[in-house]
């Protein structure tokens, strides 16, 4: 049975990390699993690696997602774990719910997640699911308590609000000049969590991820 530091030293070569660990008996998971982890990028690591890979280079389309299923994929092979992943499945995975399950993620002001060290930076390349429990760590605490929420007056456009998020107001202002600011850095209510500001993400690594929401 696989530890999470066992885990962790095999996701780091990869610049990946276990942002978040599901247990069978706190949420509804796939048949066999007890615990399932949920892996995103390790900010300091994970854009370097990525962009030195074959699928980043290729051209083709979904780099990030085809990287992700050979890494991840191989990467449960070598644990005896079964890999999932949020894209490719109808309908799909409920990473949502299992990222609130894991106790270190919550939903923030805006209703976007929120990391206990990736602040609203969080983002899930797929899971591993293990047939045996992993054991956790302690608990941490919700990151918005007590927090002023910067978040919430962040937008340029008020696009993303806790009533919802306007998409079209969104894509409109990234069209403009005044947008290009948050296509190439980055979302400017996901940089304004202070969280988030301390988690070091690469500014290459935000623009790829806006470009791929606005094509």
């Amino acid at each position: 049975m696989a530890t999470l530091e066992q885990i962790s030293a095999l996701l780091a070569p990869e610049g990946l990390a276990v942002l978040g660990l599901c247990q069978a008996d706190r949420t509804t998971l796939p048949d066999g699993v007890a615990t399932l982890a949920l892996l995103g990028p390790d900010a300091q690591n994970f854009w370097p690696i990525f962009t030195r890979s074959a699928e980043y280079i290729d051209g083709a389309p979904d780099p990030m997602d085809r990287w992700s299923h050979r890494i991840i994929g191989g990467l449960a092979e070598e644990l005896s774990a079964r890999a999932i992943f949020p894209f490719g499945a109808t309908p799909p995975h409920p990473f949502y719910s299992w990222a609130l399950a894991s106790g270190r993620v919550w939903s923030s002001p805006v209703r976007f997640l929120v990391h206990e060290h990736a602040g609203l930076w969080v983002s899930f390349r797929g899971a591993l699911g293990f047939a045996d429990r992993v054991k956790d760590g302690p608990a941490p605490r919700n990151p918005c308590t007590d927090c002023p929420a910067p978040c919430v007056t962040a937008c340029p456009v008020a696009a993303l609000v806790p009533e919802g998020y306007d998409v079209a107001a969104c894509h409109d202002f990234l069209d403009s000049p005044d947008g290009q600011g948050c296509m190439t850095g980055g979302c400017d209510v996901r940089a304004a969590c202070p969280v988030s500001q301390r988690w070091g993400r690469k500014p290459a690594h935000s623009e790829f991820h806006m470009r791929q929401f606005h094509r």
